[in-house]
């Protein structure tokens, strides 16, 4: 059997890719330096996996900033806004990607949402009536040339026609059909210049295969391909699904002139039985997901045999292949230089993986698979035994009941309450958390890592920061205030740190999305409270100010889905586990005089299953309840925030609405503020705070802006019910930026305040 890959990590494995480009964002490098870093990245990847002995190497999983992206530059599908600056090609796509704000105009960044049920980010394409789909980019092109002038012939890889299609935002009145034709001609244009550049296969990616389809949809995607394929003369395209099964279109795909189909057989629920039930078409290749994309877990070579043994019943031409892109791992295990031996060797990044890879193909040519070295030396990993489990956590967790997860009072007594404790003004104003992570605090808490500087050093410095942060706030006008996290790396690695049950790695970089990596925890047993992890520098900063101060925990729920989890228990175990830490730190705040506590679920909608019928038994059910746990000890007077990133929330917005907290704020800038009309139609009880302004761009938004933005929030939601913030937390950004958009923003929530009184 020969291998594949689907995509690789595109950041560098010290994160090359992010630091030159905020170094070109900040005006410190040209764009031929940047283009420089980045081709040495795809030089290196491609090394890399040439040695490894990979059959098919991808090229074009290379980008800036999103493929997403990327796909819209090269179809011609860029709002005029960004065209019209008169920028240069670069920093046209960068302004699409995090707005642009300078001598050339003003513009916010297009939309970004989740990539499916994963904790990347893709920016949204906006197509509107006027947009022309044709094919006017040439980046495939020159990195399939630059590939094959390194000895390399890979499989170009593209999203799909109708992925493309079905991620769109449209504008106008026209709907994905009627982009039908003009994007088969682009695609099937692709395929031509790639024929002539000498490519044999052809990758196009369509996760959205995946998710629920109605018959429209399935004709959608029929009838794009079969235009696209007829023109693919000697080039073989494969058709790559992730992320799930496709239950819905099986015949179809396999009815259709691909010549290979690339199933996920790690997420896909029902892949195996669809194969089993259906057969496998002669003539076309099977590309099978058996190495998880998403996990860094040893693979199991037992299993992945077992299940390849099962599919050549069906089929002989099969690939190995991973179940998704290589992108949701981190690079190498090489730069683990402090993680003990003892764990490293249960873990396999992508580096590590393609080492799978080759392992699983000589193990499947040998005469006796059960007999090599490779399969025997796995076996033998497998059967270590790995957890130390922590009993009274599991007795915990097994003893909970129905009454366990319900707050009394209801929430409308508990509103009265508060409002009448805290006696905050229409509007108030607040922020999502984290304050700019500036070069000083980073220095200074690396420092204290690495032992250079005392306890008493790192907790002077950390006060002083809280008090200027607590100063500043004051001044610009704030109604409740946060201590700034100056103390976190990260929302969920912090919190880790702080559990018995986690590993910590040191370079388990991963993109979230454009420069924004993030470095997942690992869940290696079972977890329980260490120690207070928030409560010293919460009281110390409410001892500063008469305002009220968050307390600031993430949940159960986001920092589960935020780590690489277990795989011998289930994500309901873990996330139990997980609340009854946060449930004994919520309390010990309260009980320390915290009368506001949030408790962020900024990835609650991200694992929610991609199939509508698998939502309760798979995810809510659980997902819900372990939020609700947490909070529902609490007295009536304390007010339970949370918080959650960019997603699809109308679906769930009753499951939302039925966290029981008592303020929720949204990331929800960059759409519009779409969600403000699914919150009418649903009658939404809880106080809700949308984001006014976007965060992820460097834009400092005018205070007309952000009138604006409340103006069309109060047309749908009652003013007693609003809250004034940014759409997330500001570490990522400057206090250049900050201080400015808060002013505004303050400014903004005043006038409000005196046009509604």
């Amino acid at each position: 059997m020969k291998t594949s890959i689907i995509g690789y990590p595109r950041i560098g494995n010290l994160r090359e890719l992010k630091f030159e480009s905020e170094k070109y964002f900040r005006g410190e490098i040209t764009a031929a330096e940047l283009e420089k870093t980045a081709k040495e990245i795809r030089s290196y990847n491609l090394d890399i996996q040439k040695k490894s002995g990979l059959d098919f190497i991808p090229s074009n999983d290379f980008s800036f900033y999103d493929g997403v992206l990327d796909t819209a530059f090269l179809l011609n599908a860029v709002p005029e806004r960004y065209t019209a600056l008169g920028l240069s090609k670069l920093d046209t796509y960068f302004a699409a990607a995090r707005g642009y704000q300078g001598e050339k105009g003003d513009v916010k960044a297009l939309a970004m949402k989740k990539w499916y049920n994963t904790n990347y980010h893709y920016m949204v394409p906006e197509i509107d009536d006027a947009t022309e789909i044709k094919l006017v980019g040439t980046k495939p092109f020159e990195l399939f040339g630059e590939a094959l002038a390194a000895g390399v012939r890979t499989k170009p890889v593209i999203i799909g026609a109708y992925t493309f299609l079905k991620l769109a935002r449209y504008k106008g009145s026209k709907k994905a059909a009627d982009f039908l034709d003009s994007t088969a001609a682009a695609y099937s244009e692709i395929l031509k210049k790639l024929g002539e550049l000498g490519a044999e296969w052809v990758q196009f990616d369509e996760p959205s295969l995946v998710t629920d389809m109605t018959a429209e949809d399935i004709q959608l995607f029929v009838s794009l391909y079969e235009k696209i394929l007829p023109n693919k003369d000697s080039v073989r395209v494969l058709v790559q699904t992730y992320f799930g099964d496709v239950r819905d279109c099986y015949n179809e795909l396999c009815g259709l002139d691909a010549d290979g189909i690339g199933l996920d057989f790690k997420e896909g629920r029902l892949t195996s039985e669809l194969v089993r039930k259906n057969g496998f078409p002669d003539g076309k290749t099977l590309f099978a997901g058996v190495i998880s994309g998403k996990n860094i877990w040893r693979s199991n070579y037992a299993s992945a045999l077992s299940l390849l043994t099962e599919l050549e019943k069906h089929t002989h031409d099969i690939v190995i292949n991973t179940s998704c892109s290589l992108l949701h791992v981190p690079c190498t295990l090489a730069n683990e230089t402090k993680l003990a031996d003892r764990f490293k060797k249960h873990f396999a990044y992508a580096e590590e993986k393609l080492a799978e890879l080759a392992e699983l193909r000589k193990i499947t040519e040998a005469e006796c698979p059960a007999e090599t070295e490779e399969y025997r030396r796995n076996e033998a990993l497998h059967a270590e035994p790995r957890i130390v489990g922590n009993e009274a956590v599991r007795k915990k967790v097994a003893s909970l009941t129905e009454k366990d997860f319900v707050r009394l009072p209801e929430f409308a007594e508990r509103e009265r309450i508060q409002k009448a404790r805290l006696g905050l003004p229409l509007f108030p104003t607040t922020t999502i958390g984290s304050f700019p992570q500036t070069a000083d605090v980073k220095a200074k808490r690396s420092s204290y890592r690495k032992g250079v500087i005392s306890d008493s050093e790192y907790e002077f410095f950390m006060e002083k920061k809280i008090a200027e942060c607590i100063a500043l706030q004051e001044e610009i006008g704030l109604d409740v205030l946060v201590h700034g996290e100056f103390e976190r790396n990260d929302m969920v690695e912090y919190f880790g740190e702080c559990l018995d049950g986690y590993l910590f790695t040191e370079k388990a970089w991963v993109q979230s999305y454009g420069t924004r990596c993030v470095k997942p925890p690992v869940i290696w047993g079972d977890i329980s409270r260490a120690k207070p992890m928030t409560v010293k520098w919460s009281v110390y900063a409410q001892s500063l100010t008469d305002k009220p101060m968050k307390g600031m925990l993430t949940g159960p729920v986001t920092i589960l889905n935020w780590s690489f989890p277990r795989e011998d228990i289930s994500l309901r175990e873990s996330a139990l586990q997980i609340a009854l830490a946060i449930r004994e730190e919520v309390l010990d705040l309260e009980a320390n005089g915290i009368s506001i506590i949030q408790v962020d679920e900024a990835a609650l909608r991200e694992k929610l299953p991609l199939r509508r019928a698998d939502w309760r038994e798979e995810y809510l059910d659980w997902a819900i309840p372990a939020f609700r746990y947490v909070h529902s000890g609490v007295k009536p007077e304390t007010q339970i925030h949370t918080h959650m990133c960019y997603s699809e929330f109308a679906d769930i917005i009753r499951d939302i609405d039925d966290m029981d907290a008592d303020v929720i704020t949204f990331e929800a800038s960059r759409s519009d503020l779409t969600i403000l009309d699914v919150l009418k139609q649903n009658d939404f009880r809880t106080e809700v705070g949308p984001g006014v302004y976007d965060i992820h761009s460097p834009r400092v938004p005018s205070k007309e802006e952000i009138k604006a933005a409340i103006a069309k929030m109060r047309e749908r939601i009652p003013a007693e019910k609003l809250w004034v913030n940014p759409d997330c937390g500001l570490k990522t950004r400057g206090n250049e930026e900050t201080v400015p958009s808060l002013k505004n923003l303050v400014n903004a929530a005043k006038e409000a305040r005196n046009e509604n009184s």
